[in-house]
């Protein structure tokens, strides 16, 4: 692993001890006023609306975001950078990763979860992990069965998207290669950190689409190889065609299609207590219509997330109204479930990092729940990084030091606070 990812935990490691936070947690130690987080980034080579990680600190910043948090998937070397760029900004790193897996008995019952478009399949997310620098063996075989399901997948889909174009009759010469090239050139990055995405192979085919043609004559072409009429309004939106290549091209039943080869949800949720996290559902709700079976009303979903010994939960607002948010999220919290919540930043639209919802602006209250959220996956972080038990223990379990949901919260969101804020001392001594 990256030697800057070695030398970035150990920088964090070394803020304090965990009793020494305890002590300061119990004095009131926090930063104050309360900062603005975001605890859910994708960070390039992952498909991202960033060009580089310096510029999505350097917006956080700006944007008075003071805890940041990324979920790459499948390769960490990007974190070491990430903490780099963070402290240079005075911006707390929390570090996590996302997962894509399976229920098959969901599936089979054509149940949905967290994907709006395919039954049993689950997004599922670790909060505060701190053993990627060094991964342990069961880390690294889930992490390369992943990886080598996903880059075969991508390999099929460009070559049938390749296929189709030129049927369509416009040849782009594409290949996976080529795509990883194009992620390569975008970022600078060592390719081999570079997993695709679908979203990546869109953004090659797109970009191929638009050199080759101009703007009058890309929308008729575009509505021949969809097989469909775009949703573009104008024919310079590539967010808009990209958007529009997935979902003519790649989803199920389409041209591009390639079946995925999912790890199940236990070895996802192994995976994640294997490099030191905290297990995490990432909350869809109002963002798919209908609302899928699985979340359908806060009680079904919390006893859902509490079956999976699951202890915490993640929003992206901007998928949702402010009604439903306030109230899926409150009963969580109430539940003693830990909420954060991020922007994913996950397609080309550079939207604000604060996150918001679809109809406005997040409500102080739920500001609170999201700074606490955090402030736990600071103290689980910092803890771990230690060897002592963090807000889970190593199988997922509740710290059995406190005696209730609340108090447990309470202790570990004490510590992340006083974690954080000696980080901003640390770095304005530096």
């Amino acid at each position: 692993m990256d030697q800057q990812v070695a030398a970035a935990l150990d920088a964090l490691r070394k803020l304090g001890t965990p009793d020494g936070m305890r002590a300061l947690a119990r004095q009131g130690c926090a930063p104050q006023p309360q900062p603005r987080v975001n605890s859910h980034i994708h960070l390039p080579p992952n498909f991202s609306a960033f060009e580089s990680v310096e510029q999505a600190v350097r917006l956080a910043a700006e944007q008075g975001i003071g805890a940041l948090g990324v979920s790459n998937y499948y390769d960490y070397q990007v974190y070491g950078e990430f903490v780099r760029c963070a402290r240079q900004q005075g911006i707390f790193p929390l570090f996590g990763t996302e997962i894509i897996c399976l229920d098959a008995a969901l599936r089979d019952a054509g149940i949905k979860i967290n994907d709006p478009g395919n039954p049993g399949k689950i997004y599922f997310c670790g909060k505060g992990i701190t053993r990627f620098d060094v991964l342990t063996a069961e880390a690294r075989q889930l992490l390369e069965t992943i990886r080598r399901n996903d880059a075969a997948r991508m390999a099929q889909m460009v070559t049938q998207m390749e296929r189709h174009f030129s049927a369509c009759g416009l040849r782009t010469g594409l290949d996976e290669q080529a795509v990883v090239e194009m992620v390569v050139r975008r970022h600078g990055c060592d390719r081999r950190t570079v997993y695709l995405q679908e979203r990546h192979i869109s953004q090659a085919f797109q970009e191929a689409l638009f050199a080759q043609l101009e703007p009058a004559a890309r929308i008729p072409q575009l509505n021949k190889i969809l097989g469909a009429a775009t949703k573009a309004r104008d024919p310079d939106d590539f967010v808009a065609v990209q958007n529009d290549l997935r979902a003519h091209l790649m989803k199920a039943g389409k041209p591009a299609f390639v079946a995925e080869t999912f790890v199940s949800f236990d070895d996802a949720y192994r995976l994640v207590l294997e490099l030191g996290g905290l297990p995490c559902y990432p909350t869809v709700a109002d963002g798919a219509s209908p609302i899928s079976q699985i979340e359908a009303s806060p009680d079904k979903l919390i006893a859902e997330i509490r079956a999976r010994n699951i202890h915490a939960v993640e929003w992206v607002p901007v998928r949702n109204s402010v009604q439903l948010l306030r109230e899926y999220a409150l009963a969580m919290r109430a539940a003693g479930l830990v909420v954060t919540a991020g922007t994913e930043h996950n397609t080309l639209d550079l939207i604000p990092l604060d996150p918001f919802c679809r109809d406005g602006q997040v409500p102080e209250e739920l500001r609170t729940l999201f700074w606490e959220g955090a402030c736990v996956v600071a103290g689980h972080q910092f803890l771990t990084l230690h060897g002592a038990c963090g807000f889970v223990d190593g199988a997922g379990n509740p710290n059995p030091d406190y005696a209730s949901a609340d108090e447990r919260i309470a202790a570990v969101a004490g510590i992340g606070a006083a974690v954080i804020q000696r980080y901003y001392e640390a770095c304005r001594g530096a």
